[in-house]
């Protein structure tokens, strides 16, 4: 054969070698099947002996050994190499630095363990993607000074691509450990929505609505509804300071906390008590920086009571005719300090009395513009909203608040609950039938 037709052919077998490393960068793999590829695919498109791909670590410095090809254990695991290294320093300068002779080189930060691989020159690249240093290949050779400009080019290339398929795979790594994050944010999400209650309680002489909007899968709001007899209702709205899987648990635990102490604790214990309880595990389970608000309420039909507590939440409201009442009784968020003190308040809670309670999502949904609805121009809405029905108060006020922030996302989660004194709410014989739900956002 010709001289003429082996540069041909070898110049076709080497862009077939590149036409397969560029299938790598197009790939969806593991990052690790990605450098053990390369690596050999290096090797083969140079036609040398043997190749070493190094990642940087930027945190410490150093260059991590992360694939190898024709090395053995022993010369893979040598020593560390640092982007100080006098070489390293120079393929990320932009040179291509060619060692003729690792033997007497003084570059050669292992001379013995070369010595013992059997090997004498040495080529090495960064790998750079968008200019930026993430990583060095480098290929071996038995023979001296193996290494030529064609050689170089080739390994250029080679380099090229293998930083964009790394940088590929390590997308694609992200985009598998998102979609793990995500699936299990939806699950999540599942658990939390089935601790908010399907419908509002059916309870005779009281109107109730409630709506939950998450402005995340998971979120840290709470409401809940507890019957402990024929007219006596707890009703709890909590906020867990936080986001995400954590709140969702901790969200959990204080659930089943809270019915725990509610169910039957009425009879044996006092609001105080409970309350107590309440914080101390609070305090107990949350960890630096996490804390709960809630607002507590026992009302009492039979008595036209309301007893009530604000643990640091945003204090409920009493609208009674063309007044608007602050319930503020109360003390510390939850978790805090174990011993806090707390103050329980009773008041009337009768015929056409409306008891508003929400989340601070209610009123810090912002506009556009970044601007606040804020309490006060919640007060203003509420004023305007007629008050015949827990339902229509609950469309009405989230209707102004819509008005005010249009399609802004919004960062945080809303929680509204409406209960209205009415002798003549759910007065049927079979409760079954009676139209109380919890509204759909």
């Amino acid at each position: 054969m010709k001289e003429g037709e082996k540069q041909t052919n070898r110049r076709i077998q080497r862009e077939e070698d590149i036409y397969r490393i560029s299938t790598l960068v197009a790939g969806n793999f593991e990052l690790q099947e990605v450098l053990d590829r390369l690596a050999e695919a290096a090797v083969k498109a140079t036609r040398t002996t043997a190749c070493s791909i190094r990642l940087l670590d930027e945190n410490v410095g150093k260059l991590k050994m992360r694939s190898t090809y024709g090395l053995s254990e022993a010369y893979r695991n040598k020593g560390p190499v640092t982007r100080k290294d006098p070489v390293i320093e120079q393929a990320f300068g932009g040179e291509a630095v060619v060692i003729d002779d690792m033997r007497v080189d003084d570059r050669i930060a292992y001379p013995e363990a070369t010595f013992k691989e059997g090997l004498v020159s040495q080529l090495t690249v960064a790998m750079k993607f968008k200019d930026h240093p993430i990583g060095a290949l480098r290929l071996y050779s038995p023979e001296p000074a193996r290494f030529d400009q064609d050689n170089i080019r080739t390994a250029r290339l080679v380099a090229s691509q293998c930083a964009i398929a790394i940088t590929n795979a390590r997308l694609y790594n992200k985009a598998i450990e998102g979609a793990k994050m995500a699936e299990q944010m939806r699950l999540g999400g599942v658990i939390q929505r089935r601790m908010i209650p399907e419908k509002a309680p059916c309870m005779q002489g009281l109107d109730v609505a409630a709506i939950y909007q998450p402005c995340y899968q998971i979120g840290g709001d709470l409401y809940d509804f507890l019957q402990i007899n024929n007219h006596t209702l707890v009703v709890g709205v909590a906020d867990v300071i936080g986001k995400g899987i954590p709140a969702a648990i901790m969200m959990s635990m204080f659930r089943g906390t809270l019915r725990a102490y509610a169910d039957g604790g009425y009879g044996r214990h006092s609001m105080e008590e409970i309350i107590h309880k309440l914080n101390r595990v609070t305090h107990n389970e949350c960890r630096d920086g996490e804390f709960i608000t809630l607002f507590i309420t026992q009302i009492d039909t039979k008595n036209n009571t309301l007893t009530y507590c604000s643990c640091g939440h945003e204090p409920a409201l009493l609208l009674r005719g063309g007044d608007i009442i602050e319930l503020d009784a109360g003390g510390l968020v939850l978790g805090i300090v174990p011993d806090a003190e707390y103050t329980i308040e009773t008041i009337e809670f009768k015929q056409d009395d409306l008891l508003l309670m929400y989340t601070d999502g209610l009123i810090d949904a912002m506009d556009f513009d970044g601007q606040i609805w804020g309490k006060e121009e919640m007060l203003k809405a509420l004023k305007k909203c007629p008050r015949n029905a827990a339902e229509g108060l609950v469309h009405n006020l989230l209707r102004y608040r819509r008005r005010f922030s249009g399609l802004a996302s919004q960062t945080d989660d809303t929680s509204i609950v409406v209960i209205r004194r009415d002798d003549n709410a759910n007065t049927c014989d079979d409760n079954d039938d009676c139209d109380c739900r919890t509204i759909e956002p």
